[in-house]
């Protein structure tokens, strides 16, 4: 690193803790003067947060180091396959738009578990309470510590210890976030997005540049790397009909009904800006494939033209940093360096907060249900830094090999159940509370067992020898398979026995929904719906 990039990190560190900080002890002394100890002023921002704000945090929480090196990784091994998961992510933000986020509004929940627990019962919210904070720690914190490490050693050669690099990320993103809550989460992820696509957008320029466009690209890159969808055998192991059966599954649990993600969500402040914020981000998520997804086949491009050398790619993990370091002009490389500090620091702090969230509300506060809404504030900042630490240890016991297909492949056996009870509770009335339950303990027992025989090799399913052999995605619609089996079957077994609470938060059919009117013209989120489906259309019919 250059002088002048140390100054932009240094100065980037200084201006986002800061702002976090401020912009948290702020609204929260704000909230106090209203409401002394407000634990929603700290929690949910006071639920005054607009749709340009959901809609960038959603996307910010959502991006990690995760995406910017396993992308580029993937799109350097197998082309724009992984792009996948980027693109069909604005099916359930459209899903969580139109279906999920009026009822979350409606009922004024500040966790999901809360939401689960007004349908169903309070052992649904008990069960899924500790799903979620599991979740949180393992999947958001854990693996975007790690890759961040990875990665900021690999560019600037920096040569530190992996525990000092996850330490020091750790304690930066952990201070404002435990200090301000949801406020500082929201209003530092704004700039982190601003941030985050100024260096993809910039790398894949340079990228662009240097490979002489897409004539570079098509001469220099296999036919297929150049395809979303693909058959069995055709340079994938996951072939189209995996993504089109087994995304979904994992697509709504992630974006609809995971607290990390929609708590931005819960804090809007009316159901217009929840809508329109989420459907935001689906406009958003239409960038991965062309500026984390692009940079990584240019790569390949440009080792096959002699341009980079292919020593440094030996491990695809080192991708984004070879791009990096071959690319970028000195200052610049500090932007990127900044650009991926956003990228970790925006997704831990949104699991944070969740966490926070959901230990005071759904856990501490069923033992102790008078505690004072200051007390809740204390156990959300101790439970946060404790997971922290959990976090922490976890991340120092990962392998960077195939980053982005690993997370994705251990969200598939979280997510079956918890995608079949909020998908039943709010589309089929007689989905019940016994039932509920026994899915989200049952099915989360089974996909425990199924990642540990997976984790330990021993899943012969998976062995790429054998005759039959099913994808992690296809592992997912299986166990979503089972899981509504066990819920239609105890449904009508044990029907449900609705309060008028719970009878409000069933949709009598999949129209009732697009009756509110919303916003007028342009900002009418049944026009915006129609828009994102589009551009969503076109880029699969460009690249198919």
């Amino acid at each position: 690193m250059g002088f002048l990039d140390i100054i932009v990190v240094v100065a980037y560190l200084i201006a986002v803790v800061g702002l976090g900080c401020w912009s948290g002890l702020n609204r929260n002394a704000n909230a106090q003067t209203l409401d002394p100890g407000s634990a929603k002023g700290y929690f949910l921002a006071g639920r005054e947060l607009r749709w340009p704000i959901i809609g960038m945090a959603l996307f910010s929480t959502n991006i990690s180091t995760v995406h910017l090196v396993g992308l580029a990784q993937a799109g350097y091994e197998t082309g724009f396959l992984m792009g996948n998961f980027e693109l069909l992510a604005i099916i359930p933000l459209i899903m969580l738009a139109l279906f999920f986020a009026p009822f979350y509004i409606r009922s004024r929940v500040v966790t999901l578990p809360d939401f689960l627990e007004q349908r169903y019962s309070r052992r649904s919210r008990d069960i899924f309470a500790v799903v979620s904070v599991l979740s949180a720690i393992f999947v958001h914190i854990g693996f975007s510590l790690f890759t961040g490490a990875v990665v900021l050693n690999g560019i600037f050669e920096m040569n530190l210890p992996m525990a000092a690099s996850i330490l020091a990320v750790a304690a930066l993103t952990g201070l404002y976030t435990i200090l301000g809550g949801l406020t500082a989460v929201v209003v530092t992820e704004s700039v982190q997005t601003v941030v985050l696509l100024a260096g993809a957008f910039t790398i894949t320029l340079f990228a662009w540049m240097r490979v002489e466009g897409w004539e570079g690209i098509a001469a220099h890159v296999p036919a297929e790397h150049l395809t979303l969808l693909r058959g069995s055998g055709e340079g994938s192991d996951l072939p189209w009909y995996s993504f089109a059966l087994g995304y979904p599954v994992i697509g709504i649990w992630y974006w609809c009904t995971d607290q990390t993600i929609v708590q931005r969500v819960l804090g809007a402040r009316d159901e217009n800006h929840a809508r329109t914020g989420a459907l935001f981000a689906g406009f958003l998520k239409l960038l991965p494939l062309f500026v984390f997804v692009l940079p990584g086949v240019i790569c390949y491009a440009l080792v096959k033209q002699g341009a980079i050398d292919g020593a440094q790619v030996s491990d695809s993990s080192n991708v984004y940093a070879t791009l990096i370091r071959e690319l970028l002009p000195t200052g610049l490389q500090g932007l990127m360096a900044a650009a991926l500090l956003a990228a970790i620091m925006s997704t831990v702090s949104g699991a944070l907060n969740s966490i926070g969230t959901l230990v005071s509300y759904d856990l501490v506060q069923r033992l102790r249900p008078n505690i004072s809404e200051r007390a809740l504030v204390s156990v959300g900042r101790w439970s946060s830094f404790l997971s922290l630490v959990l976090a922490i240890l976890w991340s120092l016991t990962l392998h960077p090999e195939g980053i982005f297909q690993s997370v994705n492949a251990m969200i598939t056996y979280i997510a079956p159940p918890i995608t079949c009870v909020f998908l039943f509770g709010v589309f089929w009335r007689r989905a019940s509370s016994t039932a509920a339950a026994a899915t989200l303990g049952i099915g989360s027992a089974v996909g425990m067992v199924l990642f540990l025989l997976g984790h330990f090799e021993v899943a012969w399913w998976m062995d790429g020898a054998k005759r039959l052999r099913l994808d992690f995605l296809l592992i997912g619609v299986l166990l979503f398979s089972m899981s509504s089996a066990v819920m239609i079957v105890l449904s009508l077994w044990k029907p449900h026995v609705h309060t008028p609470q719970s009878a409000d938060l069933v949709w009598k059919s999949v129209w009732e929904p697009l009756k509110s009117p919303g916003w007028p013209g342009l900002g009418s989120y049944k026009f915006l719906t129609f828009v994102l489906l589009g551009c969503l259309a076109t880029i699969y019919w460009l690249f198919s």
